[in-house]
């Protein structure tokens, strides 16, 4: 089996650098895609609150037979949990969804700097939630570098990953050095641009040289850039596909010609600086 490298995190934990997605997929398909994924040789799995479908990921977790600790689990703090006492809440609610023990990481899923309760606030009751053993590793999802800094500036932990929209049109270069920088590992969501960047010739041209499709030449891309990367599919020859990017290697005219992609305008999802989104 594909052995998929992993990254030692700023805590000294170990992650998988390809993980797999669970981003709108539906409840009732969850266990079999996760399962399918697992089989697959995925043993990194990204689920989020706001997802609805954590009981199922921790149901397919259990089902597979896989020893616990070989595998990484992922879940987000919802937006409407940011007041301490209801993130600690929260996140416990979450471990009994999953039933799976622990977490490897929890992260807040969106800074929402706009509201009243303050991130800086519920960061400290993340760091209580990893005092707590029930989560191995914390961090954070849509933060710029703002919002990071505060961190810093206020609190007494540096998340270990920082989880942003990343793909070749908007490749969020400052940002990833800042977290570089920080020994914050960047996670890249929406690695391949809700397929937008797929049909870029660019893409064609190097996977017929390396016999890859586009999105194996963008996954391939986050890879060798350092990013995790975790694409998500419910179809098993999409998930075998995107798994089988290890064994080629581009070459340094072709990172360079994707990064070329990179347009000013690439963002696809909201703006974390004005996203205020509660769920009902």
């Amino acid at each position: 089996m594909t052995q998929v490298p992993s990254i030692t995190l700023n805590d000294g934990v170990e992650i998988p650098q390809l993980g797999f997605g669970t981003f709108q997929i539906a409840p009732d398909e969850t266990v079999d895609a996760t399962l399918e994924a697992l089989d697959t040789g995925y043993r990194h799995i990204d689920t989020a609150q706001m997802y609805g479908n954590e009981a199922e990921v921790g149901q397919a977790v259990r089902k597979s037979g896989i020893d616990r600790s070989e595998l990484f689990v992922t879940s987000k703090l919802n937006n409407g949990f940011h007041e301490p006492e209801r993130a600690m809440q929260a996140f416990d609610e979450s471990i009994e969804r999953l039933d799976i023990d622990y977490l490897d990481l929890f992260l807040i899923h969106w800074p929402l700097p706009t509201i009243d309760v303050d991130y800086v606030d519920t960061w400290k009751a993340m760091e209580k939630m990893k005092a707590t053993g029930k989560v191995r590793s914390i961090g954070v999802s849509n933060f710029e570098i703002e919002h990071l800094q505060r961190l810093f500036d206020e609190t007494d932990t540096v998340p270990s990953v920082n989880q942003i929209e990343v793909h070749p049109y908007w490749p969020q270069t400052p940002l990833r050095g800042f977290n570089r920088n920080h020994e914050i590992m960047t996670e890249a969501w929406s690695p391949i641009a809700q397929g937008d960047v797929l049909d870029e010739q660019v893409l064609a041209d190097i996977g017929e040289r390396l016999d890859k499709t586009p999105a194996q030449v963008v996954l391939r891309w986050h890879i060798q850039r350092g990013d995790i990367v975790f694409p998500k599919s419910v179809h098993p020859e999409r998930m075998r596909e995107n798994f089988d990017i290890f064994d080629v290697e581009l070459e340094a005219d072709d990172m360079m010609a994707i990064d070329a992609l990179a347009k000013g305008d690439g963002r696809r999802g909201p703006d974390p600086a004005t996203f205020d989104y509660i769920p009902d």
